[in-house]
């Protein structure tokens, strides 16, 4: 069987849109988000690799009552889908894509095993999901966003999420790996309050959070804060770390 691999390049022109949600499904390849920065009007651009044994990835934009959907898919592998927590991989294959920074973005990234690496700094996001198998996930959240919604998860690589400065309102983050290391970093400024739990691995808390209870701490001043971030943090067996 055939393991060459082939690169599709893809440029979906913007034609108006100020909102999308993008689903990205990477198969077992490496996935890295980053934001146009040429001023190109698209909405999405990039290079996915692919073996010539299961086929180019599927492509679809999908506007339905206002809602934009850009949805990019991976063939499945034809390698088994269970994976042991503790086993962390590379995948075979890279995707590369480029996201503009002028449209609100919900987005889902996913890879069966691969690393995930999302730059979000200077971009619009209302919500991520950013998932792997079994691979690395680093997440750099973008400058002055509000009521964000987070969750970053591995099946058994590590996980870091970096929550960037002037970040406003409301905002959840959710980190947990089945064996890798967790760590968030949280700017100053930013009130916060944890629920950190390990099985194997030690809890590495920032001593500006004070615990208020079993597994759980927090910023002097959550309660009464105007921008704040509840964070639940965890890992199977690695170390959690928040500061």
């Amino acid at each position: 069987m055939s393991t060459q691999i082939l690169t599709d390049n893809f440029s979906q022109p913007l034609n108006g849109v100020t909102a999308a949600k993008v689903d990205i499904h990477a198969g077992d390849g490496n996935l890295t988000i980053d934001r146009l920065s040429n001023g190109e009007q698209v909405l999405a651009s990039g290079t996915l690799q692919y073996l010539e044994s299961q086929g180019s990835p599927g492509r679809a934009l999908d506007s339905n009552n206002g809602q934009t959907t850009l949805t990019l898919m991976g063939s499945a592998s034809r390698r088994p889908r269970f994976r042991f927590p503790w086993a962390a991989c590379n995948g075979a294959t890279e995707w590369q894509i480029y996201l503009n920074p002028t449209v609100l973005c919900d987005i889902t990234a996913q890879s069966n095993g691969g690393n995930v690496s999302l730059n979000l700094a200077g971009m619009a996001v209302t919500r991520l999901s950013a998932d792997t198998g079994g691979g690395n996930v680093a997440v750099v959240l973008p400058q002055d966003a509000a009521d964000l919604s987070v969750t970053a998860r591995s099946g058994g690589g590590n996980v870091t999420v970096e929550i960037g400065t002037g970040t406003m309102g409301s905002n959840n983050v959710n980190a947990s790996s089945g064996a890798g290391n967790v760590i968030v970093r949280v700017p100053s400024g930013l009130a916060a309050r944890i629920h950190a739990t390990t099985g194997l691995g030690k809890t590495i808390m920032d001593p500006q959070f004070s615990g208020i209870g079993k597994h759980t701490y927090q910023s002097p001043d959550f309660d009464s804060a105007a921008n704040k971030v509840e964070i639940t943090v965890n890992s199977g067996a690695g170390n959690v770390n928040v500061n």
